[in-house]
């Protein structure tokens, strides 16, 4: 043995392989994927709270994923390790809406996928992903859910209003009726094919009709 193996390092022999121009490339196409998913969620989103920082950490979440996979790939003892590691993480944070799920396994996949070099897949396959979201996204845009609350005097009024109801050109259903001593609350679930709303300046002007109240709603939530 000589002085020179004992000094030698099998971390420099590591530093030596590795590629600074392959992890340079990786991680910036990670980063313009990320902002391709940034953006298409920031248009599509259609939730009761828009989330920034929900939104940043997609592209982070790509660019992390990518640096994992970079590490995993070059050392197969490194790979068992990190699975082990990341079996004990416990995500506590609620994902109210099924697409935001969709989104953190697009942002995962791309980061994957780049990660093991495989630039065209990803480059299309989030082309297409975004594409496919983006024509679901506008087609629920013109058939928006409303809920509208009635605040009635009497069952004349509510004859009269829903007689109203029924002339515009809205998808009409009713979804809860409450009465009280000198009241009567009626929820309307409408869908409006445009954002028009000034039916409703006109129907708190009937008789009998003490409030009229419009909320949008996205499935359990309204906004």
């Amino acid at each position: 043995m000589t002085f020179q193996d004992i000094f030698k390092s099998s971390y420099l022999e590591k530093l030596a392989e590795f590629s600074f121009l392959d992890a340079a490339i990786a991680l910036i196409l990670a980063f313009l994927t990320g902002l391709f998913i940034h953006t298409i969620y920031r248009r599509t989103f259609n939730g009761v709270l828009y989330s920034k920082p929900f939104n940043t950490s997609l592209v982070l979440l790509t660019m992390l994923t990518t640096f994992i996979i970079l590490a995993v790939t070059s050392n197969v003892v490194l790979s068992l390790g990190m699975v082990g590691a990341l079996s004990i993480v416990r995500f506590r944070t609620a994902i109210k809406d099924p697409l935001d799920l969709v989104f953190l396994f697009w942002a995962i996949g791309s980061g994957i996928v780049l990660g093991a070099g495989m630039v065209p897949l990803a480059l299309v396959g989030s082309l297409l992903i975004g594409l496919v979201i983006l024509a679901f996204a506008r087609g629920t845009d013109q058939d928006q859910p409303f809920v509208l609350i009635l605040d009635l005097e009497d069952e004349s009024a509510e004859v009269e209003s829903l007689t109203y109801l029924k002339k515009e050109p809205h998808r009409l259903k009713l979804k809860s009726k409450t009465i009280t001593t000198g009241q009567i609350e009626i929820i309307y679930e409408l869908r409006l094919c445009a954002q028009n709303t000034a039916f409703v300046n006109e129907l708190v002007s009937l008789r009998g009709v003490r409030n009229a109240t419009l909320v949008s709603c996205n499935g359990d939530y309204a906004a």
